[in-house]
């Protein structure tokens, strides 16, 4: 074999390699189905998670859009008061308070992007689901639905 042959298929297996790699951290961090029941019947929404402290604190900050069937389900270590604020979020959000059993408790609607102001919980909640600005309205959300999604039910939505 010579140097060269040798050489392209060193380089292959390298690619090859890295594309596996690639791929588990691409799998690592991809998207999760939820769904939302409601009265009209199920929502559908692709959830990025936020489970670490790193990503909580950084949550949807500087993004310039985010798909109309998307969110970000922040979970938290336990059941406690829950306070968030848009300073360095630039699109406008509703913001689902979710108890432990995945029931909603509070909404907090068209949360004002770049804005200091605090949006409470207004009780202990374990999880909180982002949406865009207006989704709750749109897609009929309303406090009292359940919020499915193995994170909070142990199953996949």
């Amino acid at each position: 074999m010579t140097t060269k042959s040798l050489f392209s298929k060193s380089l292959i297996g390298l690619a090859a390699v890295f594309a596996l790699l690639a791929y588990f951290v691409f799998q690592a961090n991809a998207s999760d189905d939820l769904r939302i029941v409601t009265d009209k019947g199920a929502v559908p929404i692709t959830v990025e998670i936020a489970d670490t402290d790193e990503e909580r604190r950084t949550g949807l900050m500087f993004r310039e859009e985010m798909a109309a069937d998307h969110g970000m389900l922040f979970v938290f270590d336990e059941t406690r008061m829950v306070s968030m604020w848009m300073e360095n979020t630039l699109i406008p959000l509703d913001m689902l308070f979710i108890g432990e059993d995945g029931t909603i408790r509070t909404i907090g609607r068209n949360a004002k992007p770049l804005s200091r102001d605090i949006i409470s919980s207004k009780e202990p909640v374990r999880y909180v689901l982002e949406l865009n600005g207006g989704a709750a309205a749109r897609l009929g959300i309303a406090v009292g639905d359940k919020v499915e999604h193995e994170a909070i039910t142990g199953e996949a939505g």
